[in-house]
C-alpha cells in the first residue's frame, strides 16, 4: 500500500511539474504580434488625428471654395477660392495617400460642423456673401494651420514633417490674402 500510494504521488507531481512548465512556456511569435497590433501609442493617435483632421479641413475649404465661384461676382474673391480650391485639392490627394499606406481611414463620419458652415454659406444672400465667405474660409485656413503647427511640434515622422514643411508656408499665403480681401471690403 505504501509503495502505491508513492508511486502515484510522483505520477502525480510529474504530471503537475509538466502541466506548470507547459503553461510557462510563451510563444515570442505571437506575443509580438500582439503587441504591434494592439498596442498604440500616443504618436500613432497623434498622427492619425493629423491626416483624419486635415482632410476633414480640406474637404470642408473645398466645398466652400466650390460655393463661392459659383456665387460670388467679384473676381478677385473667385480667383483666391480657386487658387485654395486647388491647393486644398492637392494638400487631400496627398494626405489620403499617405493615410491609406498606413491603414488610416480619412472619410467625414460625422462631419456636422462643417456641414452647417457649408449650409450657411450656401444660404447666404448675395448681398453679404463675400464677408460671410472671407471670415469662413479665414476661419478655415486657421484652423487647418494650427493642426499643422501642433503635428509639427510633436511629431518627429520625417514624411509628416516634409508633408507640413512643403504646404504650411502656402497655407500662410492663402490665410494673408484672404485677410487683405477682408479688410479691403471694410474699407
Amino acid at each position: 500500500m505504501p509503495l502505491l500510494r508513492a508511486t502515484i504521488l510522483g505520477v502525480f507531481f510529474l504530471l503537475i511539474m509538466i502541466c506548470t512548465s507547459s503553461c510557462k512556456k510563451n510563444n515570442p511569435i505571437q506575443n509580438t504580434l500582439k503587441n504591434q497590433t494592439f498596442n498604440t501609442d500616443d504618436k500613432e493617435q497623434m498622427e492619425a488625428y493629423f491626416f483624419i483632421a486635415t482632410a476633414t479641413l480640406s474637404n470642408a475649404i473645398i466645398s466652400k471654395s466650390q460655393v463661392a465661384q459659383q456665387k460670388t461676382s467679384d473676381s478677385i474673391i473667385k480667383q483666391v477660392s480657386k487658387k485654395i480650391e486647388n491647393h486644398q485639392t492637392e494638400l487631400l490627394h496627398e494626405v489620403t495617400a499617405l493615410a491609406n499606406k498606413r491603414l488610416i481611414i480619412v472619410t467625414d463620419i460625422n462631419n456636422n460642423v462643417n456641414k452647417l458652415d457649408l449650409y450657411k454659406l450656401i444660404d447666404t444672400n448675395d448681398a453679404s456673401f463675400n464677408k460671410v465667405y472671407m471670415n469662413s474660409i479665414t476661419e478655415s485656413l486657421d484652423k487647418q494651420i494650427e493642426t499643422f503647427e501642433s503635428v509639427y511640434k510633436r511629431t518627429n515622422d520625417e514624411v509628416i514633417l516634409k508633408l507640413v514643411l512643403r504646404y504650411l508656408p502656402k497655407l500662410y499665403q492663402l490665410l494673408r490674402e484672404t485677410e487683405q480681401i477682408k479688410k479691403q471690403q471694410i474699407n
